[in-house]
């Protein structure tokens, strides 16, 4: 609900009467499953401004540094050790996004 929020206040601001096309990232490490964003984006946009617009969903991977080492390593989980020293609790840099990327409107 929170990206059909997002999307329909820029619409608005942009006095649009419909969105065409709306890109959203999702990062790997977000916690968020890919079919159950695709079927709760299909309830949440009915009778929306968004009812009817394509969607491009992309999927971010994971991408951490280590806090001991600064070495920059892709990650699927957040139990990864640092491959260079075998640091734990990396800091996650990339993929536990959840964003709206961008909006074709009308």
């Amino acid at each position: 609900m929170n990206i059909v929020d997002i999307a329909t206040d820029y619409a608005r601001k942009e006095n649009a009467i419909a969105v065409k096309e709306i890109e959203i990232e999702v990062g790997e490490l977000s916690g968020v499953v890919m079919d159950a964003l695709e079927f709760c984006m299909d309830a949440a946009t009915k009778e929306s401004i968004l009812e009817g617009a394509s969607r491009n969903i992309y999927s971010v991977p994971g991408k951490a540094r280590c806090r001991s080492c600064s070495h920059e390593f892709m990650i699927q989980d957040l139990y990864t050790l640092c491959p260079m020293c075998n640091s734990p609790a990396p800091e996650v840099i990339e993929g536990g996004e959840l964003k709206v990327k961008s909006l074709l409107v009308e």
